[in-house]
């Protein structure tokens, strides 16, 4: 039979799973179990020589099922389906985003290295970063995004920490700026500092636009973290977190996961993969009202300015927009304005926009509303937030699957 390279979306129903080997369920059941029987002890014994790296697999053996804290079936089936959408040779998911970002950290950073890092991430990881990571003995280094490569290079060796310089982490798209960073660019001031004692892992949160419209691995990351609470679970009800990359740093991802004890269950496992099913068919439906909305808003005089990646053009930024188009498929589903006036103004809004819930999170099946200066980003300091625009008159939007004219209907009538 001919050979044929399916799309990812046409594998999330199936790829992985045996019906034969679970009484032929169609769906993939909930392992809810601790711990898996061994057939004999010489299987147990070579399970485990296995998963704490005593021995490399054989050419035909598998990692046996041991205990759900080292594989559960759940976990293992949507770990490969992850893979298939990044092109990753493996995949780790987490109990949550934060999880995964800060096992990455641990893992691959120790006192005295320094992490250089774009502003501004999301909250919960700027305060991990600023606040967490210098108790370890780690030194942070923060630039702008949307500055080119030559720039962040120059902050870099005007720190006098370069020799120091052991990861580089971003968000791009950022949160909340849906502000830019080139990939590649910090792929090669990693390359720059590589020494033979270390390789500097480029580490990507791709959250805002995975794993759909945009795949890191492909342009110079060496790992992608995700909040998989938001596209990828897409519907408000499960809290986790992913990490994807080669199986060289993957194999230290997971050992420490497994150590930490931070591993999705089964039940997030079976939650994410039905989310998966519907995860293209979602996220285009999102972009393409969010591109209705955008387009509406600025154009209302009672919006100061709109940052949405559509409108990014040749004469308006040349250099983001060249990102914009080597980077990424599509404008997404993230939108923040600044609203005229400020935080009293921005308020008023929210307090008065209909359909949209006023919560915060991204990427679900709803749309959701939001006031970063006081909310995901509250716990930064007010120097750092002015430094990359998030001040009281910015609104985060994340566009949901709704019906986009009564998306604008609501948003009319709140500015109204």
């Amino acid at each position: 039979m001919e050979k044929h390279n399916f799309s990812p979306e046409s594998l999330m129903m199936s790829y992985g799973y045996k019906a034969e080997l679970s009484e032929g369920a169609i769906k993939c059941p909930i392992f809810q179990t601790s711990t898996f029987v061994f057939k004999t002890a010489e299987e147990g014994k070579a399970f485990f020589e296995i998963a704490y790296g005593k021995r490399d697999k054989g050419p035909a053996e598998e990692l046996g099922l041991i205990y759900s804290r080292v594989n559960n079936p759940d976990l293992e089936i949507l770990e490969n389906r992850l893979c298939l959408w990044d092109g990753a040779d493996e995949c780790a998911v987490f109990e949550s985003g934060m999880s995964a970002i800060s096992t990455v950290m641990l893992e691959f950073l120790r006192p005295g290295d320094l992490l250089l890092f774009g502003c501004p991430v999301y909250g919960g990881t700027d305060h991990f970063i600023r606040h967490v990571l210098p108790r370890f003995g780690i030194k942070v280094l923060g630039f702008p995004t949307g500055k080119p490569k030559e720039a962040i290079r120059e902050i870099l060796a005007n720190s006098g920490m370069a020799d120091k310089l052991a990861m580089i982490y971003m968000e791009t798209p950022a949160n909340p700026t849906n502000a830019l960073t080139d990939i590649a660019g910090c792929k090669e001031i990693a390359i720059q500092y590589n020494s033979s004692e270390k390789n500097i892992p480029v580490v990507v949160d791709n959250t805002y636009m995975g794993p759909l419209w945009s795949h890191p691995l492909k342009h110079g990351a060496d790992l992608v973290v995700y909040s998989a609470t938001k596209y990828i679970g897409g519907h408000s009800d499960v809290i986790a977190g992913a990490c994807l990359g080669s199986k060289e740093l993957m194999t230290r991802v997971r050992t420490l996961r497994t150590f930490l004890g931070n591993m999705a269950g089964p039940w997030t496992a079976w939650l994410l993969m039905r989310s998966l099913e519907t995860l293209k068919v979602r996220m285009e439906a999102q972009a393409a009202g969010a591109r209705v909305v955008a387009e509406f808003l600025v154009n209302h005089p009672k919006v100061e300015k709109v940052y949405y990646l559509g409108f990014l053009t040749p004469e308006n930024d040349p250099w983001q927009y060249s990102i914009h188009k080597k980077q990424y498929s599509s404008d997404g589903a993230m939108i923040s304005f600044d609203i005229k006036g400020g935080e009293k103004e921005a308020f008023e809004f929210l307090n008065r926009l209909k359909l949209f819930k006023l919560a915060v999170s991204l990427g679900s099946t709803e749309s959701l509303a939001q006031h970063p200066d006081t909310m995901t980003h509250s716990d930064m300091s007010v120097e750092d937030k002015l430094a990359i625009g998030i001040t009281g008159k910015l609104v985060r939007l994340s566009i949901g699957i709704e019906n986009p004219s009564d998306l604008v209907y609501a948003i009319g009538k709140a500015l109204e």
